[in-house]
């Protein structure tokens, strides 16, 4: 079993699709008079699908080789997208399974790269569990996000790119959902800058990850009641906790009205629409604002999709 490393951050870089690549490093004076801290943010909303999976996605897709079967994936509608997004440009067929609530605007955008979305069951990880099936009965290639180290490594790029703008970052706030954001992105920040704490924030709402990193049990009965829905997973993927454990330094749980304040913040202050899971890091900060004084803190807003209400 091969986990994510340095080398293979570098080397997603060279087979991600350029406007995934070189997204924009914000700051906002405000923020930073409001936190007491000089924050750095690492713009994923700029690209075509609004978000940063189609970095993984791309890394993923290009290193498949010779293996041509069609892909198949669950997901909550970002993964998807940037799944689809690279099987359209490999001439690759692909089937995407996600929830029967899942964000409108993220399915048609689905459809929209050529996907063809079948929507089951009444959250995300039901409709991985359909993906699964699917696969099994059908042939396809099943992909897994956060079970997939070229994903985990593409998704590193962000920190890689991150930290040629600041190089001195004492901490790394990373949304935790299926885990190959802050498992990429940590194996980044522990070669480039061994000191800095890298932390995974995780939707109270769904705890799942932050209790199996902490070696509690999983009962199986876990829920995911959350606003963002990107983050809201209750059956966790032992590769990810396994590759978490590597790399993280703890994990911070946020409450959805922190969610929806950092999402205030961010588009009063940086006029971005950013969806709730994209915001958790920022949310991070509101718990106890003056705890961050005078730190520098690399956060990534990793998606934009969000319907309008």
């Amino acid at each position: 079993m091969r986990y994510p490393t340095p080398d293979g951050v570098k080397a997603a870089l060279e087979r991600i699709d350029p406007v995934f690549r070189r997204s924009p490093v914000r700051q906002s004076a405000a923020l930073n008079r409001l936190f007491g801290a000089e924050l750095w943010f690492k713009d994923e909303t700029a690209n075509p699908i609004r978000s940063f999976k189609g970095r993984g996605a791309c890394a993923f897709v290009a290193g498949l080789g010779d293996d041509d079967r069609p892909l198949v994936c669950g997901s909550a509608g970002n993964f998807g997208q940037g799944l689809a997004f690279a099987a359209r440009a490999h001439g690759r067929r692909l089937t995407v399974f996600a929830a029967e609530n899942a964000v409108r605007r993220k399915v048609q955008a689905m459809r929209n790269l050529g996907a063809d979305v079948r929507l089951h069951g009444a959250d995300f990880d039901a409709a991985k569990e359909a993906a699964t099936r699917f696969a099994a009965q059908e042939g396809h290639r099943l992909v897994v996000d956060g079970d997939e180290v070229l994903i985990a490594e593409g998704a590193g790029t962000i920190a890689l790119e991150a930290m040629e703008a600041a190089p001195r970052i004492d901490m790394v706030l990373a949304p935790l959902g299926n885990g190959a954001l802050a498992s990429g992105m940590g194996t980044w920040v522990k070669h480039a800058t061994p000191d800095a704490r890298m932390l995974a924030v995780v939707a109270a709402g769904a705890p799942v990850m932050a209790h199996a990193l902490r070696g509690l049990p999983i009962s199986g009965r876990e829920g995911a009641d959350s606003i963002a829905d990107g983050i809201a997973v209750r059956v966790p993927i032992p590769y990810a906790v396994d590759s978490l454990r590597r790399v993280l330094d703890g994990t911070i749980m946020v409450p959805d009205a922190a969610i929806l304040r950092a999402m205030e913040l961010l588009h009063q202050h940086l006029d971005l629409v950013v969806e709730p899971a994209g915001a958790a890091g920022l949310a991070a900060l509101l718990a106890d604002p003056a705890a961050w004084g005078g730190r520098r803190i690399l956060i990534p807003l990793c998606g934009g999709n969000v319907d309008a209400a």
